[in-house]
């Protein structure tokens, strides 16, 4: 995981490097402190001279100049060395904080981005094995998670290993015996940190597993916020958000409960420690074996240390949350796009619109047992207008999704403009494949940007002359601002016709070869949908439209229809041969007359 993940920080990896080196300069004075504070106590306040004090410390303070100093004179300069030498400890630690957070930030970033463009070459399949909510708390949650284990790994994992080697090395060179009280406390406590990580990776696995839930509840409710009000629902959805948000708040509480005994075993060794060093560094004293200032730069010594096993012990709680955000990065990261072009032909171009399925059978999920298509050989001309009818579950969505590849075959191929599909560059076969979806989806921002979609480089008049075909431009000119109306997220401010009729639009500015319309006019009456169906046929003659449509009267004017029925073509034809001889077809036709005549 860490190998897959570490690329995402070569681009701050100088601010990476400079974090640990100013820890280093960081952790050498912190160090140094306390042995001055023993030789003020002993040297400057207790009136033993300089060169009686062992430690390496005085002698370098003896060659500096300070052996000529006594009493207040002593006090007062090695107060201001310490004083001096703790504002560039300052400095050195607010650089490595500084740095560290700068490489931990753009680290998060961009694997934030990584992860955003991963998400972007996943075929529908893979999108339907992560869900929504799954995949937003991975970008959040859990790299937020990861940044911040990253930036501590960058300060502590040195200062806390290299603080612990340079005060144990100095509590020994004071005093050997005190040094066997640590030796024996430290390994237990750490133990026990072991022990409690090991018991928290699957607990927090567990925790951020409800995350996600929750997430899903939030999103489906804050889509469907106006079908939740129409249905009178918003007890329900407080209701379900309630028991999310508990079960995420038990495996939270679940989770840290274990963690924090860290700080109790942690504060229970260093004091159990402390007061064995004072009960017998205070014997050592008495009997003149040790000075006060050894014992008082001891105890910071003892205090120093364990204060770095305590960060070291946040590091490793820590990384038992992060090790379960990596593993969920990680499978993202992993996931292989259930479509790839790869092996297709770069020079490759769709020359013309023709479509064609042979012996094409296909299923959603290579372990499903039954195929949702069925042998379909079928064979559209270009230019041509091709109607699709069927009941719900006749799997014609299926069907054309299969043209710009949103889904690949299990069996059989599609071609267009006479080539097999997985032979064109995914972007090449897409941007000549135009398809409005049964979900119209509009983004945040202006009509016009949304219209641009289709062509980022289309001119207004472009704009307007796709607008006007989809019978959108007179309502869009209506609006105050016209094309520079704000759409609002979602579009949210325009209905559900007119935003079927701008998502026809930005289709049909892409020029396509193929025009894919799923159900796209249910939601418009049907002297709007008559006028959408002859602009369509008068001003894009040579573009293959292929419209599924619940209502017979929007595709009864095409070259042929085609009637699906469990996943099979069951009959095609013009309107006037299915009306004579496909029971399906006739059936439909003759209960939507009939609804006519009671309207």
């Amino acid at each position: 995981m860490f190998k897959k993940l570490l690329p995402y920080a070569k681009k701050y990896k100088y601010y990476a490097a400079l974090s640990p080196i100013s820890i280093v300069f960081e952790v050498l004075i912190e160090v140094t402190i306390p042995l001055l504070m023993s030789v003020i106590v002993d040297c400057g306040i207790s009136g033993q001279s300089l060169s009686e004090k062992d430690s390496f410390i005085a002698d370098i303070l003896i060659s500096m100049g300070f052996g000529e100093l006594s009493g207040t004179n002593l006090i007062l300069a090695l107060g201001g060395l310490m004083l001096g030498i703790s504002l560039i400890s300052l400095a050195c630690g607010a650089g490595a904080a500084f740095f560290a957070s700068k490489a931990g930030m753009g680290f998060g970033a961009e694997l934030r981005q990584g992860i955003f463009n991963k998400i972007q070459d996943y075929s529908f399949s893979n999108i339907d094995k992560f869900s929504t909510g799954s995949l937003i708390t991975r970008m959040t949650t859990d790299i937020n998670m990861v940044q911040m284990a990253f930036m501590m790994a960058l300060r502590m994992l040195i200062r806390s290993p290299l603080m612990f080697a340079m005060a144990i090395s100095m509590a020994f060179s004071i005093n050997k015996k005190l040094s066997l009280i640590f030796l024996c406390i430290a390994p237990v406590m750490f133990a026990l940190i072991l022990l409690i990580g090991a018991a928290a990776h699957k607990r927090f696995t567990k925790m951020f597993k409800k995350y996600d839930k929750l997430n899903n509840s939030i999103q489906e409710t804050l889509i469907g916020a106006r079908v939740v009000k129409a249905f009178v629902r918003a007890k329900h959805e407080k209701e379900k958000f309630r028991v999310s948000n508990d079960e995420l708040k038990d495996a939270s509480i679940f989770a840290e409960k274990l963690i924090i005994l860290n700080g109790p075993i942690m504060t229970l060794s260093v004091y159990t420690c402390i007061i064995l060093v004072l009960f017998v560094g205070s014997k050592l004293i008495l009997n003149g074996d040790m000075f006060l200032g050894d014992l008082m730069s001891f105890i910071t010594y003892i205090q120093q240390i364990f204060m770095s096993l305590m960060i070291v012990s946040m590091i490793f709680v820590m990384s038992v949350m992060a090790k379960t955000s990596m593993t969920r990065i990680c499978e993202v990261l992993d996931e292989k796009p259930g479509i790839t072009d790869d092996d297709a032909d770069e020079t490759a171009s769709v020359n013309d619109g023709s479509v064609e399925f042979k012996n094409v059978c296909f299923k959603y999920s290579e372990n499903a047992e039954n195929n949702v298509l069925k042998d379909i050989n079928l064979k559209i001309n270009s230019g041509e207008t091709v109607g699709i009818l069927g009941g719900t579950g006749s799997a014609k969505t299926s069907l054309v999704q299969l043209i710009p590849r949103l889904y690949d075959t299990s069996e059989g191929e599609v071609l267009v403009g006479g080539r097999n599909v997985r032979d064109y560059k995914l972007h090449t076969l897409r941007d000549r494949v135009s398809m409005v979806l049964q979900t119209n989806l509009l983004f945040s921002g202006t009509i016009e940007e949304n219209l641009r979609w289709g062509n980022e480089n289309a001119t207004l008049g472009e704009i307007r002359a796709a607008a006007k075909l989809a019978q959108a431009d007179d309502f869009v000119m209506n609006f105050p601002d016209g094309y520079k109306t704000n759409m609002g997220q979602g579009g949210v401010n325009v209905s559900g016709g007119q935003k079927q009729r701008l998502c026809i639009a930005r289709a049909i500015l892409k020029k396509p070869k193929v025009l894919i319309l799923d159900d796209s006019t249910s939601a418009v009456d049907t002297a709007t949908d008559r006028k959408i169906r002859e602009g369509l046929k008068n001003l894009l003659p040579e573009t293959t439209k292929i419209i599924i449509a619940q209502r017979i009267n929007s595709i009864q004017f095409a070259d042929k229809i085609i009637v699906l029925d469990d996943g099979k073509i069951d009959d095609m034809g013009t309107h006037e041969e299915l009306l004579s001889r496909n029971e399906i077809y006739r059936d439909v036709y003759t209960s939507q007359q009939e609804s006519k005549m009671e309207q």
